[in-house]
């Protein structure tokens, strides 16, 4: 199992990039890549965007939701700063997969009956994954996801290299996918017996899904050793141990490194 992040420690996240990675402290963003031109590692950093986390801290399920638009406001200014990054959406195959699960899904959705909706449901939901997975198999993404979990585990417990650190970590976004698509799922389904339907009831399941996962999510975290953490944990540690994750090079190592002295580097003020 993954320590829990020391106290005098800044708490990081990350995302892969396919040829590098992004890392996100308390009140900035720091990302390094790898150009696929000169084989040079290049490194930018910025304030990251505020969109009220701070008053909604309080407001269970609003509070995730919030932080989670927060780093997803991030992308763009990474790609703007670091022309060369690849992001995992950039790529054609991933996006063709997207159009196809979503096209599949709504016919999936369209052809069941009501009795068999959790089933429907159910389907929809695993049609909703093969996106990722597909990004995954391809490229260098797999193995940028695990210099994220080493870079970050190993800036954590200052005994470890990032080289002999776990490619697997605790607070990997891969724990809220079992939560997620379980809350989709019945969320879909008991607003569908009940005769509702249309994009903002899709919407409100979706949001909702979200805030539920990340909710259990944090509740596993301030929890780590009891059973509901252990079971919240399991199945996103299967995904990243047999999917998720790749034994990175030192070559790209060297990249995460890069992104998480340039994170340090500029919450240094602020810490």
């Amino acid at each position: 199992m993954t320590r829990p992040t020391p106290s005098h420690k800044l708490r990081l996240g990350g995302m892969a990039l396919g040829n590098g990675l992004l890392v996100h402290g308390p009140t900035h963003w720091a990302a390094a890549v790898r150009d696929p031109g000169d084989g040079e590692i290049h490194v930018a950093s910025g304030r990251k965007p505020e969109l009220a986390a701070s008053a909604t801290e309080r407001v269970p399920g609003l509070r995730g939701v919030t932080k989670l638009a927060e780093a997803i406001a991030v992308i763009p200014l990474v790609k703007r700063a670091l022309p060369a990054a690849r992001l995992p959406m950039q790529d054609p195959k991933t996006l063709a997969a997207m159009a196809t699960a979503a096209l599949v899904g709504q016919t999936v959705r369209r052809r069941g009956t009501a009795r068999r909706s959790l089933g429907r449901e159910a389907a929809v939901a695993g049609i909703s994954l093969l996106p990722a997975l597909m990004a995954l198999r391809g490229g260098d993404l797999a193995a940028y996801h695990g210099v994220e979990h080493k870079a970050i585990a190993a800036y954590e417990d200052d005994d470890r290299s990032a080289a002999d650190a776990s490619k697997e970590h605790d607070r990997c976004g891969s724990n809220l996918v079992a939560p997620l698509l379980a809350s989709a799922v019945a969320g879909n389904v008991a607003v569908r017996r009940a005769g509702l339907k249309g994009p903002a009831v899709d919407g409100a399941v979706a949001l909702g899904s979200v805030a539920f996962a990340i909710e259990l999510f944090a509740l596993a975290e301030r929890h780590p050793d009891s059973g509901m953490a252990r079971a919240v944990r399991r199945p996103g540690f299967e995904i990243q141990r047999a999917l998720g994750t790749r034994e990175p090079t030192a070559e790209q190592l060297a990249v995460g490194e890069a992104a998480l002295a340039e994170i340090v580097r500029v919450e240094a003020p602020a810490s």
